[in-house]
């Protein structure tokens, strides 16, 4: 079988391929940008993420280059792909791989600073979201919540999801994952004006006894506050 040569089986293998890769590059802690620096700049950062979700065709010679910018032999990722992909058919070979309108996304337990989010390693599972909501190269990731501070809309172990975010004015007015003086991260509602940013808890009795924060424009920029997501959708799980 072979990406360019098979086309009635290659929807199929290559949303394998991109799920394998993907898996992969979190597995080994990189970003999308270790990756491409691997690669010496060969494709861009937004042609490896969609590779690596299902939204562009991988030709066999760049699928080998980002198998060895994994340091993965392409034989070996060739095996898992094809093993995988008959594993989803039935036993009289009628059963096709489904097509799905979803793609996976890591519920994180944590952020850590530093470290892109799709390189966060922090992984408790995978959760499914509409590939639409990925239009336009949006990337998103989840946290499960730990505290009370933002309760009641938000409570213990609910999963919320985040679109990961570069314009702090799409932050404003929303509940936010922020990363404060460059390592401590924190899920606050977020108020921004030209003096600065305003974080607070929606429980002001929250167990850990934190109330609603200011800090200045410049503050901001020194310590600094980093707004790394605005939240989505909330999953509850039902025991």
């Amino acid at each position: 079988m072979n990406f360019e040569n098979d086309e009635n089986l290659d929807y199929q293998l290559n949303k394998i391929a991109s799920v394998v890769i993907k898996e992969k590059r979190i597995k080994k802690g990189y970003s999308l940008d270790d990756v491409i620096d691997k690669l010496d700049n060969i494709i861009t950062k937004q042609s490896l993420y969609r590779y690596e979700n299902n939204e562009a065709r991988m030709k066999n010679k760049i699928f080998k280059k980002i198998c060895l910018a994994l340091n993965e032999n392409p034989a070996d990722v060739w095996q898992e792909i094809n093993d995988r992909f008959l594993n989803n058919l039935s036993f009289d070979n009628a059963k096709q791989v489904p097509i799905s309108n979803d793609v996976q996304i890591p519920v994180l337990g944590t952020i850590k600073a530093g470290i892109p989010i799709e390189a966060q390693q922090d992984i408790l599972e995978y959760i499914n979201i509409p590939k639409n909501w990925t239009n336009g190269n949006r990337i998103y990731y989840a946290l499960k919540i730990s505290g009370d501070s933002m309760y009641p809309k938000y409570s213990e172990n609910d999963i919320v999801i985040f679109e990961q975010i570069d314009d702090y004015l799409i932050a404003n007015g929303k509940d936010c994952a922020v990363m404060v003086n460059g390592y401590d991260a924190t899920f606050k509602k977020v108020m921004i004006n030209d003096s600065g940013i305003m974080l607070t808890p929606l429980n002001m009795n929250n167990s850990d006894g934190y109330q609603p924060t200011f800090y200045s424009a410049e503050q901001v920029i020194d310590l600094p506050i980093k707004i790394v997501g605005v939240a989505k959708e909330k999953r509850v799980k039902i025991d």
